[in-house]
């Protein structure tokens, strides 16, 4: 384990005003200030049963986070306390994700099963000293037995055994003597406690299944609210953070640690969890949602899962300035999806590039544009960025537009492409509509036009103005993609609200495959992952799908900015 430097009190005050303020970094500097702690250790402890989502990113900003403003250490701990649900994939694809997010745990990696022996060694101290016992009673007597919140909890029959039955009858759940579920060890506390976290806890369970890491080695495992105080303690955590739904296990974090001979004294504070709406944030319905096939996978774009932002587009930078604008509380709330999308939007506005794309493809012939000939344009990669160069786009006589762009009997206040109506072409010429070729159907399958070569680079020489600009793509240099449209994943901003199931708020377009988009040429390769502007369209990142002859794009957010023209509005 990495040593932490001693912060002075002026170190800390200068790390305050340098960063955010909230108030777990008020704590930290008073604890630093008061020489309660000489520096900061702080932890991110997932179990590796599933992928980490956009909730668990803030805990990872704020963990990695504080450790950094104030010169400590953050380390990666992987409660893996449970072999029946934990796998090595989840655990790679953690370790994937918190360096995507821009976190490196150094030589700080741990796991809870590195201190199985001690735990152990733990459980049978308070055996030893009257402190746990051994209880035969089944899952669903220990909660019949446990109480309500109006009423105590009753005494287990088997409560009263001595000590050295109960580490004789311990040892044999070590030895594997009995099935699942037949015993399990529980603390020794007040069933009439008012919390019922401290009515006699299970500590540990037999689980006859392998472990990831440790095989076979052990039939007994200890509960997650077992391992993780002594787990902090034996790291010497200064500042275990936690979500505020562990705000009612505190008591029993304090009493383990009070109760036996760990190394250190960590010490629990809570915060409120990121709630966000038109998605779930529950492991157990996301782990449903993949194995019941409502999406493609944890990495479908759909998903709130880092590996699914990734694969959609999101830059990581955004999701760290996304948890940075929502602060540090203690009250839970839902943040509006839009804003997500608002630090995304703003982000990628001044970060990607620019290209043009057809999704819905009309062809345009420019009958005064002679056969056979290619003006090369150049075309701006970003107007945002004045040093940030750009490239070539290649006119000629056909053209496609959007289907959405041509309307034959428009309205007045169509200010797109029309029969006998001039529009500028971006980067290209004005040109006029002056011919509707349609099927037998009565449908439109070619538009005729001419072009005024005057206005090569989008302006008149004249001074006349167009009010409609559109994007295009040469006919005979466009690469053909699969363009994948994706929406929110539910059509409800709180899915299963009212007790309803929450698969009923599914919502059924979330997803909008279209196989034969044209692409300017220089897509052609571009890079997976990489997020660019597809314009007057959207945001789009390529997908590992695509081959050479047919990539693939996903949809990574459309251009329309709901919540910052809502901010305004306000």
């Amino acid at each position: 384990m990495t040593e932490t430097t001693p912060q002075t009190a002026s170190q800390a005050a200068e790390a305050e005003a340098d960063g955010p303020r909230d108030f777990i970094r008020d704590i930290i500097k008073g604890d630093l200030a008061s020489g309660k702690v000489s520096g900061i250790v702080t932890r991110f402890p997932p179990e590796p049963n599933g992928y980490l989502h956009i909730g668990h990113a803030k805990s990872i900003c704020l963990n990695f986070g504080v450790a950094g403003e104030f010169g400590g250490q953050c380390n990666l701990r992987f409660d893996d306390t449970n072999p029946a649900k934990e796998e090595q994939e989840f655990i790679d694809a953690i370790m994937e994700d918190v360096r995507w997010l821009g976190f490196d745990w150094g030589d700080n990696l741990f796991h809870a099963s590195d201190y199985f022996d001690t735990l152990y060694g733990y459980a049978c101290h308070l055996i030893e000293n009257g402190l746990a016992y051994v209880d035969d009673l089944n899952g669903e007597e220990i909660r019949e037995y446990r109480g309500t919140l109006t009423e105590p909890g009753r005494n287990s029959p088997h409560r009263d055994r001595t000590p050295a039955e109960n580490l004789d009858l311990f040892q044999r759940m070590k030895a594997g003597e009995f099935n699942d579920g037949e015993r399990v060890l529980r603390a020794k506390i007040d069933m009439a406690h008012g919390n019922m976290n401290m009515r006699d806890p299970v500590i540990y369970r037999i689980v006859n299944k392998p472990h990831p890491r440790t095989g076979d080695a052990w039939k007994i495992y200890p509960t997650y609210d077992f391992a993780h105080g002594q787990s902090d303690a034996l790291e010497k955590v200064t500042h275990s953070l936690c979500t505020l739904e562990f705000e009612d296990h505190r008591p029993l974090y304090d009493w383990l640690v009070e109760h036996l001979p760990v190394p250190a004294r960590p010490r629990q504070y809570e915060f409120s969890r990121l709630n966000l709406g038109y998605t779930v944030l529950s492991k157990r319905r996301l782990t449903q949602l993949v194995t019941e096939g409502h999406v493609s996978g944890w990495d479908d774009p759909r998903m709130p899962t880092l590996t699914g932002l990734r694969r959609r587009g999101i830059p990581p930078e955004t999701i760290r300035e996304f948890i940075s604008r929502l602060g540090v509380t203690k009250q839970d709330s839902v943040v509006e999806f839009s804003l997500f999308e608002h630090c995304v939007r703003e982000h990628l506005n001044k970060a990607a590039e620019r290209r043009m794309a057809v999704l819905r493809p009309l062809k345009v012939v420019i009958e005064n544009f002679p056969e056979g000939e290619v003006d090369n344009l150049d075309a701006i990669d970003n107007p945002e960025d004045p040093d940030g160069g750009s490239h070539t786009v290649p006119f000629t006589r056909e053209i496609y537009i959007e289907q959405d762009d041509f309307m034959e009997d428009a309205p007045k206040k169509f200010f797109r492409l029309s029969l006998g109506r001039e529009v500028r072409l971006r980067y290209a010429f004005f040109i006029t509509c002056t011919d509707v070729i349609k099927d037998d159907a009565g449908n439109i399958i070619e538009l005729r036009a001419t072009y005024d070569p005057e206005t090569r680079g989008g302006d008149a020489p004249d001074g006349r103005k167009v009010k409609g600009t559109l994007h295009w793509v040469s006919a005979s240099h466009a690469v053909k993609a699969q363009v994948r449209l994706y929406d929110h994943l539910f059509q409800e901003e709180s899915p299963g609200a009212g007790g309803r199931d929450y698969l009923e708020d599914l919502n059924p377009g979330s997803l909008e495959v279209i196989e034969d988009a044209m692409l300017e040429p220089s897509l052609a390769g571009w890079p997976t992952g990489k997020t660019l502007q597809f314009e007057r369209l959207g945001y789009f990142c390529a997908d590992r799908d695509g081959t050479a002859d047919t990539p693939v794009f996903n949809r990574t957010m459309t251009l329309r900015d709901s919540w910052a023209k809502a901010q305004k509005k306000g």
